[in-house]
């Protein structure tokens, strides 16, 4: 198989679809109603903070563990469904698939390091 530098350029996060366009983007770390949780409480402590400040930086501070629970959490789950996609995999394993593995380590390390 010959190097196809045009696929291997494409954005982290950015596969083609079946039918070849670029889809919209990659898919959230987080389910948007989990996501909606913790913006609501962090908003109600932004909201409350000058009635009871102390109270609104506990909330605060708990949203934002809730948020870091969850995310290492997703994190650790896509990295097991990613790993078991190869690791099992024999020495005939098709390059493209491994290809594959990489850009997903290569576009969810990238996210990682742009929060």
């Amino acid at each position: 198989m010959m190097y196809d530098q045009t696929r291997a350029q494409q954005p982290a996060g950015r596969t083609p679809d079946p039918a070849g366009r670029r889809g919209p983007g990659p898919e959230p770390l987080l389910p948007s109603n989990e996501q909606d949780e913790i913006i609501q409480r962090l908003r109600h402590a932004l909201n409350t903070f000058a009635d009871a400040p102390l109270e609104a930086l506990e909330e605060a501070e708990s949203a934002y563990d809730e948020a870091t629970a969850q995310l290492v959490n997703a994190l650790a789950k896509r990295r097991r469904l990613l790993r078991a996609g190869w690791q099992d995999q024999g020495p005939g394993t098709q390059s493209d698939e491994l290809r594959h593995a990489l850009r997903q380590y290569r576009e969810i390390t990238q996210r990682l390091l742009h929060i």
